[in-house]
């Protein structure tokens, strides 16, 4: 039997970095000051290999698989913590300094770009800018979803149920149900080729329970979190840049107006890709970064 070569980002290293009570598998290359990139759902830090490559050229990129997907540590959740975007953002924040960089850029998409915002939050000592790719923060995420509308954000509701129905449901069908987004969002075969898609669906099938984890807690401590960062009027301090759908349009809220309530340096951009805009458009999301890293 063939072994099955797992994709890797072309001339970075990897190594697995001990943080709290787990392991994180990362890729680090180029040099110059450190820029984190954290990937989204259902993907690995693949989703990153253009934008990573093009941005080593001038910083140290530092690429980790999140807990609980890839082949990072994917502890049992034991309970809300495990999960929350705070935990995971302790995991991105001890990561970088134990590679060496008290402070460092930070930018994630979707599920990373939730902890990214966290990160943002609880350390802006840390955090010196803030990317964010097609994502609410959580809190606002729930509030404008309504109605039928909803419906394309289904799957929040069914991982958000109590331990249980939802991993049965998902691993039973597991390829077809991660398959399913990786389609509907806008991912063509150029963007997303056969090797790195299979290596998603290989990745997204060994870790449902620790998946389904992540979002149940976006729909509870999460949610905890942002309000009472909301009523003690915390807010982002660094630049932050956010590159956006138009789902504002489609859903029917304001999505700039949202984000400002966040960040006191808000860079506000909607950008003419899918959901998966770091692999569908990565020059344009990697020209946005280096604005953002100027500022």
């Amino acid at each position: 039997m063939t072994p099955t070569i797992t994709p890797t980002i072309t001339d970075f290293d990897y190594r697995r970095v001990p943080v709290g009570d787990v392991a994180l598998n990362v890729a680090v290359g180029g040099a110059g000051s450190p820029v984190v990139l954290l990937h989204g759902f259902p993907q690995t830090h693949l989703m990153w290999r253009h934008v990573a490559a093009d941005l080593a050229r001038e910083h140290t990129v530092i690429v980790p698989d999140l807990r609980g997907y890839g082949a990072s540590d994917k502890p049992a959740e034991t309970g809300p913590d495990t999960y929350s975007k705070r935990t995971m953002a302790v995991d991105v924040v001890a990561l970088a300094h134990a590679l060496g960089h008290d402070r460092f850029a930070l930018a994630g998409h979707d599920r990373g770009a939730l902890v990214a915002v966290r990160a943002g939050l609880d350390h802006p000592g840390s955090v010196t800018h803030l990317g964010v790719l097609d994502v609410l923060p959580t809190l606002d995420m729930w509030d404008v979803l309504h109605g039928a509308d909803a419906a394309v954000a289904f799957h929040l509701y069914l991982m958000a149920q109590p331990p249980g129905l939802p991993e049965r449901l998902i691993a039973a069908a597991a390829d077809d149900f991660f398959g399913f987004f990786l389609d509907a969002w806008g991912a063509g075969q150029q963007a997303i080729p056969a090797d790195v898609r299979a290596e998603y669906l290989r990745a997204s099938r060994a870790a449902v329970p620790s998946i389904v984890a992540d979002y149940r807690a976006s729909a509870g401590v999460d949610i905890e979190h942002d309000r009472a960062d909301r009523a003690a009027g915390r807010r982002l301090t660094m630049p932050v840049t956010v590159l956006q759908q138009d789902w504002g349009a489609a859903l029917g809220y304001d999505a700039a107006g949202l984000w400002s309530a966040w960040a006191s340096d808000l860079e506000h951009r909607t950008l003419d890709a899918g959901h998966f805009m770091a692999e569908q458009a990565p020059a344009e999301v990697a020209g946005a970064l280096r604005a953002l890293l100027a500022r």
